[in-house]
């Protein structure tokens, strides 16, 4: 669903086509992903309309890459241990 907003708003029934799921399903999957702010949605008449909401997602962006960030150290610091140990054998 992400994905696919990411190249415009949709509406829900837009959202659901491509899935293999109920509409109901979509719905709660969307009242998840706004509960999270990840995405917002407005109504009008019978069509609810969901968009990304781009500050949420740089904040997740922001969080993936401060905890790639630190494997990537303790993995460094793995690899460096490692080499110690094969090089005082």
């Amino acid at each position: 669903m992400l994905q696919q907003l990411g190249s415009g708003p949709r509406s829900v029934s837009e959202l659901a086509r491509p899935l293999s799921m109920t509409l109901a399903g979509v719905v709660q999957h969307v009242q998840i992903l706004e509960t999270s702010g990840l995405i917002s949605s407005t109504k009008r008449g019978r069509t609810r309309t969901c968009r990304l909401n781009p500050v949420a997602l740089s904040d997740v962006e922001k969080w993936i890459g401060e905890r790639q960030s630190n494997v990537e150290r303790q993995l460094d610091r793995l690899g460096k241990l490692l080499d110690n140990s094969i090089n005082h054998q």
